[in-house]
C-alpha cells in the first residue's frame, strides 16, 4: 500500500459490496462523508452531506467527529482543514485539482497585489489555502455580489481568480474591479449555439447558469446563481422543464429533489459530449472513498501559520454576509 500516485494504490476484492463496507467503515470510525455537488451520484448518495464547498467546511466545523472525508478537489479539503485544523482530513485522491485554483498560484498573487498597493483584495472560495492567506475577503459565487456591494463604492478592489464571476458582479454593481485572468475550464467550455439549440427543442425549459460561464451564456439565462441557488430556485419555480449550464454532477441533486421535473445538462462544444464534466471531481470513486477510510490516507495537511491567516479572510466573510 502506498499514496505515491496521490491515492491509496492497494487493490479492492472485487467480491466486496463497497457501499456496504464504507458504510462499515464509516461507523467503525465515526467519520464522517462529504460530498460536493460535482462528484458523481453513487457518492453523493454515501454521503452524510453533499454541498457547496464553503457549506460542507462549515458543517464539518461544528461536528465532534475526528475523521472528516472530503470528496470534491483538493482545495475543498484545505478549507475544512482551515476551519477544522484538529480534525483528520482525508481526501480519495490528491490529484483532484482545479483548473480555476491552479490558475492563480499564490506566488504570482502575491507580485500582483504588490504592483497594485491600495486594494482590498477578494478571492473566490475556490483557491488553495495559500492564496486564501494573501487574501483580505474570502467569498463564495452565492455571497460575493452583497460582500462586493457593502463596500463603500471607491474601494479599489482586486477580485480573482475568476474573470466570469468577477465581470458579473462589476456588470450588476458598476464596479470597476481589478480582475485577476482566471477561469474554470468546466463553464468556460458550454457552447451557447449548442444551448440555443436544445432552447429550441425545448421552448417551454428554464435556463440555469453559474455565474463562472461567459458573459453570452449569462445573458441567455433564466436565472444565475451558485449551485444552491439554482437548486433552490429548480425547487421552487413552476416550470417542470430546465437546461442547466454548470457541471453535470449538480443534476443528480436537482433529481433527487424534483423527480417529476426534468433536467438537461447544457452541452460544452465539444460535439462529442452530452453534458460539461469536471474530470477532478470524477476522480473521487468508490474504491478511492473504501480505501481512504481503511487506511486514513490521503491527508490533508496545512501549515499552521496558513491556516491561522487563510481563516481571518473567510470569518470576516460570513460577518459581512
Amino acid at each position: 500500500m502506498n499514496v505515491e500516485k496521490g491515492f491509496v494504490d492497494a487493490p479492492v476484492d472485487t467480491s466486496l459490496d463497497l457501499v456496504a463496507e464504507i458504510k462499515k467503515l464509516k461507523e467503525e470510525k465515526k467519520a464522517i462523508i462529504l460530498a460536493h455537488y460535482y462528484t458523481v451520484g453513487e457518492i453523493q448518495d454515501l454521503a452524510d452531506f453533499v454541498g457547496d464547498s464553503l457549506a460542507l467546511a462549515r458543517i464539518a466545523e461544528n461536528l465532534d467527529n475526528d475523521i472528516i472525508v472530503m470528496c470534491g478537489v483538493h482545495f475543498m479539503g484545505e478549507t475544512v482543514k482551515i476551519l477544522c485544523p484538529d480534525k483528520k482530513v482525508l481526501v480519495p485522491d490528491l490529484n483532484a485539482g482545479c483548473s480555476l485554483a491552479d490558475s492563480c498560484p499564490a506566488p504570482a498573487l502575491k507580485e500582483f497585489i504588490e504592483s497594485h498597493p491600495g486594494h482590498t483584495v477578494i478571492s473566490y472560495v475556490n483557491t488553495s489555502a495559500a492564496v486564501k492567506s494573501l487574501t483580505d475577503i474570502v467569498v463564495t459565487s452565492g455571497n460575493a455580489m452583497k460582500v462586493v456591494s457593502a463596500l463603500p463604492d471607491d474601494e479599489k478592489i482586486i477580485f480573482g481568480p475568476d474573470r466570469n464571476l468577477g465581470n458579473y458582479i462589476n456588470s450588476q454593481t458598476g464596479r470597476d474591479m481589478l480582475l485577476w485572468d482566471g477561469a474554470c475550464h468546466v463553464h468556460e467550455q458550454f457552447s451557447l449555439e449548442k444551448i440555443l439549440d436544445l432552447k429550441k427543442e425545448h421552448p417551454g425549459a428554464k435556463i440555469l447558469v453559474h455565474p463562472e460561464c461567459p458573459a453570452p451564456i449569462r445573458i441567455v439565462a433564466d436565472k444565475i446563481g451558485s449551485t444552491a441557488v439554482l437548486l433552490e430556485w429548480a425547487q421552487q419555480t413552476e416550470a417542470d422543464e430546465f437546461i442547466v449550464a454548470t457541471e453535470s454532477g449538480i443534476l443528480h441533486e436537482m433529481r433527487n429533489r424534483c423527480p417529476e421535473k426534468t433536467f438537461i445538462p447544457a452541452p460544452p462544444a465539444d460535439s462529442t459530449c452530452a453534458c460539461n464534466d469536471c474530470s477532478f471531481m470524477k476522480l473521487n470513486t468508490l474504491e478511492k472513498l473504501y480505501n481512504t477510510l481503511r487506511y486514513e490516507l490521503p491527508e490533508i495537511t496545512v501549515d499552521a501559520e496558513i491556516i491561522d491567516r487563510a481563516r481571518r479572510p473567510i470569518m470576516r466573510m460570513l460577518q459581512m454576509s
